[in-house]
């Protein structure tokens, strides 16, 4: 793209603007009619085709790309009136990470046999620390799903010393096989790669090593390989103290590694299934060698504010939250290096600059302040919206809602729509209520083996308290068979998904994704005209944290 068709772009996406004369049928109409009458498909399709163009060079954090995304987010929310609404003042949130690229080299000694694993075809690996120079040794240990979960009846560990071990740990949680155990066929967050990281450093081990299967991940090796391969952004701080390294192992390469020790892969599946598991040396020995560089990254989150009407109430907000980085530039498929990320997540942020300009346009604000979080580094853990926690634009305890955006539907209009996680706490009232208002049917997620409420910024907020939702498409398509809707979604992840292929199309059909920006619009609308604080479930996992947020807001001297 030209450097003339990318202002031209943006000019379009700046450009999106009523007419005096539709302007002043909105004002004849209620503020809430107004706003849903501004999202347009020529908006959303505007800021779409910009933000997932390759002059952008697939937005990853510390890149220029992202810089240019970022500037470009911040010129949307300035030309709409919005206010900055970052802690210093401006519409940027700064963010300082760490950039670790490194070339790692795996050998796993057997008896008297070593063997060299592959990189990116048996392999990924990167280092749990910044470091030039890593190298760990250590014997490996299969310690099943790798779950400590009193309340769930599980635990893997049984008090076994892991010290300096390397942990060898299936993905997934024993649901995945046992519909009697956790939640059944719908992932939990003890099923997720990042708890696995997590409490293997708590055990003391000094490295994991993820045993990947499309079945356990619920996504091909090629998504697996191109996100952990390449540049990894981790923040500027230690955080699993013992944890030196983490990697993924394709399920072939260990099924290889544990037959040289004399073992049956399929019957350690087995035992890792049973609740009396416990630890199994498996007599071998690992040695991981990383050599790094590393770069200092400033990246930054970008924070909008519409202030609401009501003087005391404008010091609450709901958020609503979209993640703008991706992947970047990294090793070629089919000649094309650039991971454009067009439907994960430039999607979101149109649907979010979309809501922002419905909401700017009304005729009147609602009496809470609506706040509009577009965040960096979503793909690298949530490091983002880690960094608004730690310091945000509205106390936590005067947040009464995160509204996350994740991939918009483009394939057309559909019967239903889901919000990850609505089911948890009282928004769910608040999204059915919105959702039949757009005439869509509120429905659960079609495939929560996927676990994708854990795959998102949103999670950062449930863990401090705050009540969240992400809103996702349907799957009953309008004019399509009932199966229809997974189908696509399930090639799009075995195909697209962290791959280049996942760039901007003339073909995108925009019904579908105005239907959820409308419903967002709704939804947001009530959620800051109402009085109510959501509150979690009382058999939700973050209904404590909940609470605590609840006693400081009671203690503070305004609402």
């Amino acid at each position: 793209m030209t450097m003339r068709q990318a202002l031209n772009v943006l000019a379009l996406g700046a450009g999106c603007a009523v007419t005096p004369a539709a302007l002043s049928a909105q004002v004849a109409q209620s503020p809430l009619d107004g706003a849903l009458a501004v999202p347009t498909e020529v908006m959303l399709r505007a800021h779409l085709r910009f933000l997932s163009d390759d002059v952008l060079s697939g937005r990853a954090p510390g890149t220029a790309g992202a810089d240019v995304a970022a500037a470009y987010l911040a010129a949307q929310f300035e030309l709409m009136g919005l206010e900055p609404a970052a802690p210093n003042g401006s519409f940027f949130q700064p963010v300082e990470m760490l950039g670790i690229t490194s070339d790692p080299s795996l050998v796993v000694g057997v008896r008297r046999t070593t063997t060299a694993l592959r990189y990116l075809e048996d392999f990924v690996a990167w280092p749990g620390q910044p470091s030039l120079s890593t190298t760990v040794d250590g014997d490996l240990v299969f310690v099943g799903y790798g779950i400590r979960a009193p309340g769930w009846g599980w635990d893997d560990y049984k008090g076994t010393s892991l010290r300096g071990k390397i942990l060898l740990v299936l993905m997934n949680d024993p649901g995945l096989t046992d519909s009697t155990r956790f939640d059944g066929e719908a992932l939990t967050y003890y099923g997720g790669w990042k708890y696995k990281l997590e409490q293997a450093a708590r055990e003391g081990a000094v490295g994991v090593i993820i045993i990947h299967s499309d079945a356990g991940a619920m996504l091909p090796w090629s998504a697996v390989r191109s996100t952990w391969s390449g540049e990894q952004v981790r923040p500027d701080r230690q955080t699993m103290e013992t944890l030196r390294f983490g990697a993924w192992i394709t399920e072939e390469a260990a099924r290889d590694l544990v037959a040289a020790t004399g073992r049956d892969f399929d019957l350690l599946l087995r035992r890792a299934q049973m609740s009396e598991f416990r630890p199994i040396p498996l007599d071998a020995h690992a040695v991981l060698h990383l050599r790094s560089s590393v770069r200092r990254i400033e990246s930054s989150n970008v924070i909008a504010r519409l202030p609401g009407r009501d003087s005391l109430r404008a010091r609450e907000a709901v958020i609503l939250s979209a993640n703008y980085d991706h992947l970047g530039v990294r090793h070629p498929v089919d000649g094309d290096s650039v991971y454009n990320g067009a439907l994960d997540n430039a999607s979101g942020l149109s649907a979010l600059l979309a809501v922002a300009a419905a909401f700017s346009r009304a005729a009147a604000h609602p009496d809470r302040s609506v706040v509009f979080l577009a965040t960096t580094a979503g793909e690298s853990g949530f490091l983002g919206a880690e960094a608004y926690v730690a310091d945000p634009a509205v106390p936590l305890e005067r947040t009464a809602a995160v509204i996350n955006v994740n991939r918009l539907n483009l394939l057309g209009a559909t019967r239903d729509v889901v919000a990850l996680g609505a089911e948890r706490s009282a928004l769910e009232a608040y999204f059915q209520s919105a959702a039949l208002a757009q005439a869509l049917e509120p429905t659960t997620d079609p495939n929560p083996a996927a676990g994708r409420f854990y795959q998102s910024d949103h999670l950062v907020f449930a863990r401090a308290g705050v009540p969240v939702l992400s809103l996702v498409s349907g799957s009953s398509f309008l004019g399509r068979e009932q199966r229809w809707g997974l189908d696509e979604e399930l090639a799009y992840l075995a195909e697209r998904f962290h791959q280049p292929g996942d760039e901007f199309s003339e073909n995108f059909d925009y019904t579908g994704a105005l239907q959820q920006v409308r419903l967002l619009i709704r939804l947001t609308w009530d959620l800051a005209g109402t009085n109510d604080f959501p509150s979690w479930n009382r058999d939700s996992e973050y209904r404590p944290a909940g609470e605590q947020l609840r006693l400081r807001r009671l203690r503070s001297p305004t609402r």
